[in-house]
C-alpha cells in the first residue's frame, strides 16, 4: 500500500524544504514529491515531527569489531589502541563475535543507515551482512609488512557480492601489494590515511612507528615517496574511487595534492572514533575551504561509544560551524556517490529507493542539531 510521508522539513535537492509530501510504493520506491501549502488538508498523510532525510550512508565501519564494545580504554592514543586490540581480541568466541555484529547491524538499520562500506579481516560475519536489510560493501583489507601476497584475499573477496580487496593504509602495506591491489580496478578502494603524526614521521625516518618497525626488524620499501599523500598520488590511478579515512593529521598541502590528482577522492571523517582514541580532530574548515568531498563513517565499536551517524555529525558541527544542510549531504548523498550507488540511494528523488529517516530533537528554529537529536527509520 502506498504511503504519503511528511515532516516539518525535508532534504530535497540539497536544501531543507517545508511543505513536502513524499509518496512511496510498496517497494520503498519514491513515486512522487508533492509541494503543497495545504498539507493539513491532504488525506492519508503520515506526519512526523522533525526533519525527513534519505537513509544515511556509513562510509567507514568495522562491523566485525562490535564484540569489542567498551573493551578498550579511551584516550590511549593510536599505538595504545592497537596494542589493546591485540590483547583482548582473542578473549571472545566466534559466537560472541557474530552475535555482537548482528545486534550492531540491527541498531544501525533502526537508526537509519541504508548502506555501509565495511572493512573486513575475515569471513566470520559475512552471513550477518548477507542477511541484513542494510546494503553492505565489504572491503577485505590487506595488512602487514611481511604479507606480500594478495592472492588469497582476492580469492576470498571473489566469493561474495560487493566485496573487494583494499590496502589497509599507507604505513602497513609494502609497495608491490599496494600497487597490485589498486591496479585491480575495483570500483572502491578504502585507505586509512594520516590518522596520527607517526604516519608522516615514518616517511621521515623518525617517530614511534619508525622506532617500532626498527625494533622488529621490519623494513619499509615505500618510504621513498616522502609522505603518505605523495604515495597516494603516485600509486592510485586518477579515475579510481577512493575513500580516504580519518585524515586527522592531513594538512592543506596533503589534501590539495590529492585533490589535484583525482576528482574521485572522498574524505571520510569519523570524529567519534578520533575522540575515543586520541582526541585528535580533522581540519573540517580546511577540507571545506578547498572544496573536498566529505562523507561520514562511524569506525567500530572498539573505538566508539556507538555507531551513531547523527552523533558523528553533531561532533563535526561542534568542530567547525557547518550548516545543517551540508552536514546532512555528507551523511547521505556524498556517501552514496562515494560508493557508486547515488542512482538509487542518498537523496529523496522520484524513482529512487533511499529509505526515509526522521531526525528528532532538532532545533528547528535555527536548523541545528542538539544533544537530544536522534534518528529513527520510518521506511
Amino acid at each position: 500500500m502506498a504511503r504519503k510521508i511528511a515532516s516539518h522539513y525535508a532534504l530535497i535537492n540539497g536544501t531543507l524544504e517545508r511543505n513536502i509530501v513524499v509518496e512511496v510504493d510498496d517497494n520503498r520506491v519514491i513515486t512522487n514529491i508533492i509541494r503543497t501549502s495545504a498539507l493539513d488538508a491532504m488525506a492519508g498523510v503520515e506526519f512526523y515531527p522533525g526533519i525527513l532525510i534519505p537513509g544515511m550512508i556509513n562510509a567507514h565501519c568495522h562491523l566485525e569489531l562490535s564484540y569489542l564494545h567498551k573493551q578498550i580504554e579511551e584516550g590511549t592514543g593510536f599505538a595504545g589502541f592497537a596494542r589493546a586490540i591485540g590483547m583482548v581480541r582473542n578473549n571472545f568466541s566466534d559466537e560472541e563475535r557474530v552475535r555482537a555484529s548482528r545486534v550492531a547491524d540491527a541498531k544501525m538499520w533502526d537508526e537509519g543507515v541504508e548502506a555501509v562500506a565495511d572493512i573486513a579481516n575475515d569471513e566470520l560475519i559475512m552471513d550477518v551482512k548477507d542477511c541484513s536489510k542494510i546494503e553492505y560493501y565489504t572491503l577485505f583489507e590487506h595488512f602487514g609488512l611481511n604479507n606480500r601476497s594478495t592472492k588469497q584475499l582476492q580469492q576470498v573477496a571473489s566469493l561474495y557480492n560487493n566485496a573487494y580487496v583494499t590496502p589497509h593504509s599507507t604505513y602497513s602495506v609494502q609497495d608491490a601489494p599496494f600497487k597490485e591491489i589498486v591496479a585491480l580496478k575495483n570500483p572502491l578502494i578504502s585507505v586509512h590515511l594520516l590518522e596520527s603524526d607517526d604516519e608522516s614521521q615514518l616517511y621521515q625516518h623518525h617517530g614511534s612507528l619508525w622506532e617500532w618497525y626498527e625494533r622488529m626488524g621490519w623494513e619499509c620499501d615505500f618510504l621513498h615517496y616522502g609522505s603518505p599523500a605523495r604515495r597516494i598520488v603516485e600509486s592510485i590511478p586518477q579515475n579510481s574511487s577512493i575513500l580516504l579515512v580519518h585524515a586527522t593529521r592531513a594538512t592543506e598541502m596533503d589534501a590539495t595534492m590529492i585533490e589535484e590528482h583525482t576528482t574521485q577522492a572522498t574524505w571520510v571523517l569519523c570524529p567519534e572514533s578520533n575522540r575515543y582514541i586520541s582526541n585528535l580532530k580533522p581540519d573540517v574548515a580546511m577540507f571545506r575551504r578547498i572544496g573536498a568531498k566529505i562523507a561520514i563513517g562511524t569506525d567500530s565499536l572498539a573505538s566508539a561509544r556507538s555507531l551513531s551517524m547523527i552523533d558523528n555529525l553533531r561532533q563535526l558541527g561542534d568542530i567547525c560551524e557547518v550548516p545543517l544542510t551540508e552536514l546532512l549531504i555528507w551523511a547521505t548523498y556524498n556517501g552514496a556517490q562515494a560508493l557508486g550507488i547515488e542512482g538509487t540511494k542518498g537523496s529523496i528523488e522520484v524513482g529512487k529507493a533511499p529509505g526515509l529517516v526522521i531526525i528528532d530533537g532538532t532545533d528547528l528554529h535555527n536548523l541545528r542539531l542538539t544533544p537530544e537529536s536522534t534518528t529513527r527509520r520510518i521506511l
